[in-house]
């Protein structure tokens, strides 16, 4: 019934996925390239590094006759979806987060830094969502979804109304004044998000929180900026042996005196003097640690990350998800949108709309062949080649860069396993060629695949994080024309420095030590290491 309804195009895309005109960057003597240059291994490695490095396939991607897949999995990416009964790209909504990935991450990188003033989530780039929670338990509310809908596909209404949303930015003071021993000054800012209770569809509507936080207005927003895309299937193909073992190493790492080298220890939900079963993704069974997203939410990529949000982002329905993404709840959104009279005047009764809502076996917008694009593309982005690896700064930053301890928690480099596909619901199954794989091959993402804690101002839901990889980054502002490079997890740090200096904000931090072994380095070590970050 849903489309029935004429959608208007949210913007127009303008990072369009045609070749850029720029040209590759790659050093001409490649039998002098150290092996760190390959930071995909040779089969996830892109030496494409114009504004369109993040949106490359991986060589093992066209080596198995993926490419024209992988060109249209990148065109259901790029393109918004539309409400429309049939054709491509249909389905969206009936309320959704955004309608597109290029919405959320332009030119496929990281999303772009969020501005002071309204939460404009029509715009292309603003990919940091709302995290709405109850801060007494961090947990989040019922009566919004885990990445809230901004959206309504008439005559659907928006659960959030994003222009009573705004964001102020506040600064913060660090033990050093924000200033290092020789003059040179940096800055620390922090999002604050604010909205009062009528921007939430069903509290006009008469739905009163049991908790009281809609009538006081008790709720705490947050921002979490979306990651870069590139590189998922390579960090799908890292074993759950090594990672457990990373856990297990890192749990018993003691520093000198005998003390745990991590002062928060590691997050008990997923290790209390072993893995435990909470830490693990199920689905229809138990399926290896999880390792996609900030929280370690989502386990094997082909039911979780992409294959997750191209269904909730947009709320488009496939053969494996005939339901939608609605509030935590299930049905607080689908029982007060039942009871709105315009609803009613324009789709149905109370229950036609009710069991619309929260229908489990509705019919497949996306069909599976689409679904496999959308997977083969996903799967088979590669990762940009590193750049200046034989400038002097950027090897003396290198250097550093493990002096003082920041390859702890940012590990550079892992070897894929044999990269069997996993799938929980059984859509995709091992040697079944469908999609790409990367076996075996020696990579450098600097992340360790575990969260830790930074205790940063106004910090992230429950202050787990998990080490974001550091691989491509220092080509965000070049892919999306961002004005900042939109590090951590809320886009606060505009730079390399800002963002290493809040590792450090707190004494209680896990990467207290690295950063003041930082700050106490001359400006000229300083700058190698921001060269070094940027280069990988």
């Amino acid at each position: 019934m849903k489309k029935e309804f004429l959608f208007i195009a949210l913007a127009a895309v303008a990072l369009v996925g045609c070749k850029d005109k720029e040209q590759s960057e790659e050093p001409e003597q490649q039998e002098t390239l150290p092996e760190w240059y390959y930071t995909g291994g040779k089969l996830g490695t892109t030496t494409n590094q114009t504004s369109m490095t993040f949106r490359q396939p991986t060589p093992a991607t066209e080596e198995a006759g993926l490419s024209q897949q992988f060109a249209q999995g990148d065109q259901i990416a790029e393109k918004p979806f539309v409400t429309n009964e049939t054709g491509r790209q249909h389905g969206l909504g009936p309320v959704y987060v955004r309608a597109s990935c290029q919405h959320c991450h332009p030119n496929y990188s990281h999303g772009t830094s969020v501005p002071a003033g309204k939460y404009d989530a029509a715009n292309v780039g603003n990919g940091t969502l709302l995290v709405v929670i109850n801060p007494a338990t961090q947990a989040y509310v019922p009566w919004l979804a885990g990445m809230p809908q901004l959206f309504g596909a008439a005559p659907f209404k928006a659960p959030l109304d994003p222009d009573q949303i705004t964001v102020t930015w506040k600064t913060a003071t660090d033990e050093h004044g924000n200033k290092f021993a020789d003059g040179e000054t940096y800055e620390l800012r922090y999002p604050e998000v604010k909205m009062p209770n009528t921007a939430v569809y069903v509290y006009n509507q008469g739905y009163r929180d049991p908790d009281g936080l809609l009538e006081s207005e008790g709720y705490e927003i947050k921002l979490e900026n979306t990651i870069g895309v590139y590189g998922s299937g390579l960090l799908d193909a890292i074993t759950d042996a090594d990672i457990i073992a990373q856990y297990e190493k890192e749990a018993n790492d003691k520093l000198a005196d005998g003390t745990p080298k991590l002062k928060n220890g590691l997050n008990p939900a997923f290790w209390n003097g072993g893995f435990v079963e909470s830490g693990y993704y199920k689905n229809d069974s138990k399926w290896g640690p999880k390792r996609f997203t900030y929280a370690l939410t989502r386990g094997p990529l082909q039911d979780g990350a992409g294959a997750n949000a191209i269904w909730n982002i947009t709320n488009v329905t496939r053969s494996d998800r005939t339901y939608h993404y609605l509030d935590l709840n299930g049905t607080i959104y689908a029982e007060y949108a039942s009871k709105d009279p315009e609803i009613q005047a324009e789709f149905g009764t109370e229950q036609e709309i009710y069991d619309y809502l929260t229908g489990k076996t509705l019919p497949a917008e996306m069909t599976d062949e689409e679904f496999t694009q959308v997977m083969v593309w996903h799967r088979g982005l590669a990762v940009p080649a590193a750049r200046d690896v034989t400038d002097k700064k950027v090897l003396r930053g290198k250097e550093l860069f493990t002096q003082i301890g920041c390859d702890y928690c940012h590990r550079p480099t892992w070897t894929t396993g044999s990269d069997e596909v996993r799938d929980p619901n059984g859509f995709f199954t091992a040697g079944d060629g469908k999609l790409p794989r990367h076996p075996n091959q020696k990579i450098w993402p600097y992340t360790d695949m575990i969260q830790h804690k930074l205790c940063m101002e106004n910090d992230i839901r429950t202050g787990w994080c998990r080490t974001t990889p550091l691989w491509g980054r220092g080509l965000h502002r070049k892919a999306t024309g961002d004005a900042y490079e939109a590090r951590l997890h809320d886009t606060r740090a505009r730079n390399v420095i800002e963002a290493i200096m809040w590792h450090g904000y707190s004494n209680q931090s896990d990467a207290y030590w690295p950063t003041q072994q930082f700050y106490q380095l001359p400006k000229e070590d300083r700058d190698a290491i921001v060269a070094f970050i940027n280069a990988i």
